[in-house]
């Protein structure tokens, strides 16, 4: 009578147990399912494109000099200030013309002058060796006719020597620019007195502007001359100029194990200024295949950059070195083949080894269209 009393419960029980052994296997057979990650692919490529390195560095005038006074005065005018333009020889600036100008004319009388004792010298030097053949002169007579000769033609090079200094002092009276450029500042003014060798200009040649540079010496072997170099400047957004290397350092500085190169720059319009910052790229080699992934496959945590390699149905981590990006796109210089297949997304939840489901997308193609 107990048993039967008993009976139900063990029927619950039994019942019970049963419920928890179907609940905990459909639950081991629904795990498996849903731990699987959906993600979407694109395929590794290699493309051609420029092999460069970033640089940047400040565009110099090609030519630039102080051009200071070569003589000693007063300054009568400037005639140019900054910002002008000027071509080679133009007068500048005047100083003390009026001096120099009656120094050049005295120094040339002083010639004229020279010349005409050194002309009577010579004739009476004639007269004298004429009576000396009739024995009228003595030898006396002849000897200092023929010194006061010697010394009227070196009074006429003395004479010419100092009108050349006069004739010179004068011209270095008008300040002339030394080569085709522009004023890129004015110090003297109308006025001041100035000595030899005291600045008065500042003069740049900006046609033609120098970007200087520094590349890293483990691309040493690759810089030459005529490799092209893209850059942008801050007043010109969006725009880029190039130019062409023509200068390379042949030292590698010890405390930035970079070396300086320089580029040439036609400066069209005179757009650009001297002493502007520029930044851009070297080309170093043209059309080289790079390994190439969508910039979204790729991952970094922690200082780890990688992306995951999907085999299968099975997401492996990739540690990978990476490139510049281009558009859409990453290079990728170590870490991963063309022709795999990388995860694009669902990244966040992706381990080593964990189990994912590949769906197509239409960003797989999205590297092989990169051109540079």
């Amino acid at each position: 009578m107990r048993w039967f009393k008993l009976f139900p419960a063990l029927v619950a029980g039994a019942s019970a147990l049963t419920l928890a052994s179907c609940s905990k296997s459909a639950d081991a057979a629904k795990t498996p399912r849903d731990n699987v990650i959906p993600v979407q692919v694109a395929k590794v490529e290699s493309v051609p494109l420029d092999h460069a390195v970033s640089v940047i560095g400040t565009l110099f005038a090609k030519d630039q000099a102080t051009v200071g006074a070569q003589v000693e005065g007063q300054c009568e005018k400037t005639l140019v200030d900054f910002g002008d333009r000027l071509t080679a020889g133009q007068e500048i600036a005047l100083i003390d013309t009026t001096t120099y100008q009656a120094l050049a004319q005295q120094s040339a009388a002083n010639v004229a002058k020279a010349k005409a004792n050194a002309v009577n010298a010579e004739k009476n030097l004639q007269r004298t060796k004429d009576l000396a053949k009739e024995k009228i002169a003595s030898a006396s007579d002849l000897d200092t006719a023929e010194a006061q000769a010697k010394q009227a033609d070196a009074d006429v090079k003395s004479a010419e020597a100092a009108d050349a200094v006069a004739q010179l002092n004068l011209e270095h009276s008008r300040v002339k620019a030394p080569f085709d450029g522009a004023v890129a500042q004015r110090i003297v003014s109308k006025g001041d007195y100035v000595k030899a060798g005291s600045p008065l200009f500042d003069v740049v040649n900006d046609s033609v502007l120098k970007f200087i540079f520094q590349v890293p010496e483990r691309y040493a072997s690759l810089v030459q001359k005529k490799l092209r170099v893209n850059f942008t400047v801050d007043n010109y957004p969006g725009e880029t100029f190039s130019g062409g290397v023509y200068l390379i350092s042949p030292a590698v500085s010890t405390s930035s194990r970079s070396f300086n190169v320089g580029a040439l720059v036609t400066n069209t319009d005179f757009r650009l200024k001297a002493n502007t910052f520029a930044r851009g790229e070297l080309t170093l080699e043209s059309q080289v295949p790079t390994v190439v992934v969508p910039v979204s496959s790729v991952v970094s945590f922690a200082g780890v950059t990688k992306v995951f390699v999907i085999e299968g149905n099975t997401a492996r981590s990739r540690q990978v070195t990476l490139g510049r990006i281009r558009g859409d796109v990453q290079e990728v210089s170590e870490g991963v083949k063309p022709g795999e297949q990388v995860a694009i997304t669902g990244q966040s939840k992706l381990t080593d080894g964990a189990a994912v489901t590949v769906q197509s997308s239409a960003v797989v193609q999205s590297a092989a269209k990169v051109s540079d």
